[in-house]
């Protein structure tokens, strides 16, 4: 039988495709936001069963408190807008997301540590700003965010274009608001395997109760199975389980991969029946999983990274020698410039900004012997950003010349985020969206013997911004030079590979 809604227009701007999922709430559609072109995004409705003053407020609640936490936090689902049908049925507009649930993703095998640890920190951080809490009308301070319904069901795993994996919260539908004066209700809401125990018992929640939910989750990530076994799946079953019944250590339970024994003491304190032995704070659990993602998790998240941004930063296919995309005041400035005496007169390569009267250009000045200038001013540009914030916040720079008879010639430099030099030019290429290349040949130093231009990624620009603002009061765990060698490591064993076959795609 045919949906009717399909085809259906609300508000005359969203018209719905097809029907994505129905839960106890109600139905989500996929849609096509007309006013923008044609963007797709996701439509919620309240439940026919539900339409009450009651539900059709708290679904207003659900819609705004979505929207506010979206603002605050990437690891959460964005809602964008709100209105009610022509049937006077409430909706609310949220963020497409493709991608696979949690639950998914563990149902085929436990999650490798490094994964782990990026997701689960990811989960953390949207939690985090849930229960840190939203601007209420008429209360002075923030009011926390518990959502009652944690779950890998309600965890969305999905390709972002420029970061890689990302995580994000979705529903919350049964969220509770902690506000000072709310009507507490003693009935259950939640999803039986994943509740704490003062949740099935109805008692009023705070946020360890979001924890508890988490360390169940967090053990099913690492495992494949639930801490707990329940007697029957009945109400009274899971109570007697999440009262009495102590969960399998991490370490004791059959696994690929030995669990380090912090990891295992964190998910074990989550678990705890008590609320008061459990960490207190979603901030704990980050402060104390932040030393074991910086041992297993910053490779795996720079490589993440990298499979990401390849398929979305553009190769720049050159067809003469000319830069007709350079103004020429700008080019005959650049070809002006002279060797720094402060360099010696070798093949490297280094980053510097350049003022002109207009602006102040961001480029790269590079030493190569005449004949290899030569081979490199016909063929494709390539460019790339990849960023370490631990152990010190450092940035990879690194730019791809490539012809097809001669190769790759690869240029990388790297920007110290803790220096005013390197925020400097970060924020410089985020700004501009450019750079310039200066060409030095060894055998002529002292002038420029040729300039060309690339451009950055419009996604590219953003995080670059966003990272020389987060390295400012990013801390510094180790030195540049460990960032630096790790980076490289990235550079030669993932990133050059790939880079390639692109680029050999691009002239087959």
């Amino acid at each position: 039988m045919s949906d009717p809604n399909i085809g259906l227009r609300l508000a005359n701007r969203y018209e719905l495709v097809e029907l994505l999922g129905e839960g106890a709430m109600g139905r989500v559609y996929l849609a096509e936001d007309t006013l923008l072109g044609g963007v797709m995004v996701a439509v919620k409705f309240l439940a026919q069963t539900l339409l009450n003053k009651k539900m059709r407020d708290r679904f207003v609640q659900e819609a705004t408190t979505c929207a506010q936490l979206g603002q605050k936090s990437s690891h959460v689902v964005r809602v964008t807008d709100y209105g009610v049908s022509d049937d006077e049925v409430p909706f609310y507009v949220m963020e497409y997301l493709q991608g696979d649930s949690l639950s998914k993703v563990i149902s085929k095998e436990p999650l490798p540590l490094p994964r782990f640890l990026g997701l689960s920190r990811q989960i953390c951080l949207g939690l985090k700003s849930a229960h840190d809490g939203i601007r209420v009308k008429g209360y002075d301070q923030p009011i926390a965010i518990i959502h009652r319904d944690i779950k890998p069901s309600n965890i969305l795993v999905t390709q972002d274009p420029t970061l890689g994996e990302l995580a994000k919260i979705l529903d919350f539908g049964i969220a509770k608001l902690l506000q000072a004066d709310a009507d507490q209700t003693s009935s259950f809401m939640g999803t039986l395997a994943y509740a704490s125990p003062e949740q099935m018992e109805g008692r009023d929640l705070d946020s360890r109760s979001d924890i508890y939910s988490l360390g169940i989750m967090m053990f099913q990530m690492l495992t494949g199975k639930l801490p707990l076994r329940a007697k029957s799946h009945t109400f009274g079953g899971w109570y007697q389980a999440h009262h009495t019944q102590p969960p399998q250590p991490l370490s004791e339970f059959p696994v690929k991969q030995k669990i380090p024994k912090l990891l295992d003491d964190l998910v074990m304190a989550c678990l705890s029946k008590d609320p008061s032995d459990r960490p207190q704070t979603v901030g704990a659990i980050l402060k104390n999983l932040e030393p074991l993602d910086q041992r297993f998790g910053t490779g795996f998240r720079i490589g993440q990274r990298i499979g990401a941004t390849l398929s979305r930063v553009p190769v720049v296919k050159k067809t003469d020698q000319g830069t007709a995309s350079i103004p020429q005041t700008e080019e005959d400035l650049c070809r002006l410039a002279s060797w720094p005496k402060s360099k010696p007169v070798a093949e490297i390569v280094f980053p510097s900004p350049l003022p002109t009267s207009k602006r102040t250009l961001a480029t790269l000045w590079v030493m190569l012997a005449q004949a290899e200038v030569d081979k490199r001013l016909l063929g494709s540009r390539y460019n790339n950003f990849i960023c370490t914030m631990s152990p010190h916040p450092m940035v990879l720079w690194l730019t791809v010349l490539y012809n097809v008879q001669h190769g790759p010639r690869w240029l990388p430099c790297y920007l110290d985020l803790k220096t005013k030099p390197g925020q400097e030019m970060g924020f410089l290429l985020g700004q501009t969206g450019d750079y310039k290349i200066l060409f030095f040949a060894t055998e002529s130093p002292h002038r420029c013997a040729h300039v060309t231009a690339c451009n950055i990624a419009n996604p590219q620009r953003k995080l670059l911004q966003e990272w020389v603002m987060a390295a400012r009061s990013h801390p510094s765990v180790g030195t540049a030079a460990q960032s630096k060698d790790l980076l490289k490591a990235e550079l030669n064993d993932r990133l050059k590979p790939k880079i390639l076959r692109q680029l050999e795609a691009l002239h087959d």
